[in-house]
């Protein structure tokens, strides 16, 4: 008798020493693993009945006893300069947003970790939409899945220049340190030789500071640190990201320091939101140069992104060019993220909003802006 699909295992959550350990488990040897894994991420195969180097038997003994199960694509929009956004379905009528940035020199995929999101950022378009709960290894690793295998389809259909995802930034809906094992699971699939096969620095893990979660991945995983800093002192952050309440900035700084100290070959990206009038004065980027000097690292400054019934602006190119100048001129390295895909939703959490609304904070946040607006 067949198992139900709640006793098979999907082999999208398995990372390679637990697909070792499955197949062990039925007794197959060990190398089926790594057999497996390459039909499912070199080749794409998401069908047991398609892994044609692989035995009838194990394969009619994989039908009963494991599943590939992926995110359902329900909705894409796909923006003049070329960045694509998806809404992806799962279980329970929930749904996650995965986004791909193309440039001329690298593919970037945003990846989410949670359904919605707990830490409450208030400049955040996921933070409006609650949180309702983690996403498994497979929901995680199969956005990665689900996107190489529709950018390929898309630039064939178009006849443009091929794309391809080279770098991974956790940084969609959700605190990818909340949801630990999965996420790093799902990492170590981005960066193995039978997985995606990205290198560590071109896998980007992006939290907004919960500082043991920082000092157990620096044990764990070898990737790149982003940081969403936002502010540079804790009466800012504290409004800003209310989880600086907790775990404030020198705290912050002090993990950040001591990855660096463990990781010596990784990278950390300060990221630093820019919005009018609240974060964009000269005197903040001052007060910043004073915080990051003793940490090596780079200052990613990204124009805030609006979203409906935000109460925050982007600041105007003129503050964020001279606040550029101020940090770079104290010898810091710093960039401005391009702002992309401004006519596709840009904002982290808004597509999968419109698309999916099913939260009840996301419903309170609705009625206060029809309140607001009758009030008007």
């Amino acid at each position: 008798m067949s198992a139900t699909s709640a006793q098979r295992t999907n082999l999208f959550n398995l990372a390679k020493p637990g697909m070792e350990q499955f197949f062990v488990g039925l007794g197959e040897k060990r190398f089926r693993a790594q057999q497996i894994l390459k039909w499912l991420y070199h080749q794409q195969v998401d069908r047991f009945e398609d892994m044609t180097d692989v035995g009838k038997s194990l394969r009619v003994k994989l039908d009963e006893l494991a599943e590939l199960k992926l995110p359902q694509l329900i909705h894409e929009q796909i923006a003049a300069d070329g960045t694509m956004k998806w809404v992806l379905g799962l279980d329970g009528g929930n749904a996650i947003e995965t986004v791909y940035i193309p440039e001329a020199d690298r593919g970037t995929l945003c990846v989410s970790s949670q359904i919605g999101c707990a830490l409450n950022c208030t400049f955040c378009s996921t933070a409006t939409q609650g949180f309702n709960r983690n996403l498994t290894t497979a929901e995680i690793i199969g956005q990665v899945w689900v996107a190489a295998k529709r950018i390929g389809s898309v630039h064939r259909d178009n006849r443009l220049s091929e794309r391809r995802i080279t770098n991974v930034v956790m940084m969609g809906m959700g605190e990818p340190l909340l949801n630990f094992d999965a996420v790093t699971d799902a990492m170590d699939l981005m960066r193995d030789d039978f997985g995606f096969g990205l290198a560590n620095r071109r896998v980007t893990l992006s939290t907004a500071g919960l500082v043991p979660g920082i000092d157990a991945l620096s044990t764990r995983c070898d990737v790149s640190l982003a940081v969403s800093l936002h502010a540079p002192t804790d009466e800012l952050r504290d409004t800003l990201v209310p989880l600086n309440k907790k775990y404030p900035i020198a705290e912050l700084l002090a993990a950040c320091q001591r990855y660096q100290a463990r990781r010596p070959r990784s990278t950390i990206t300060f990221e630093y939101t820019l919005m009018k009038g609240i974060n964009d004065h000269p005197e903040h980027a001052r007060k910043l140069i004073k915080l990051l000097r003793k940490v090596p690292s780079k200052l990613n400054l990204i124009p805030f992104n609006p979203f409906p019934g935000t109460q925050y602006e982007r600041s105007t190119p003129e503050a964020i060019e001279a606040f550029k100048r101020i940090v770079m001129s104290a010898g810091l390295i710093a960039t401005v993220r391009r702002t992309r895909g401004d006519d596709i939703d840009a904002a982290c959490g808004q597509l999968v909003g419109q698309v999916l609304d099913r939260t009840r904070r996301s419903r309170e946040h609705k009625a206060k802006l029809e309140a607001r607006a009758n009030a008007a």
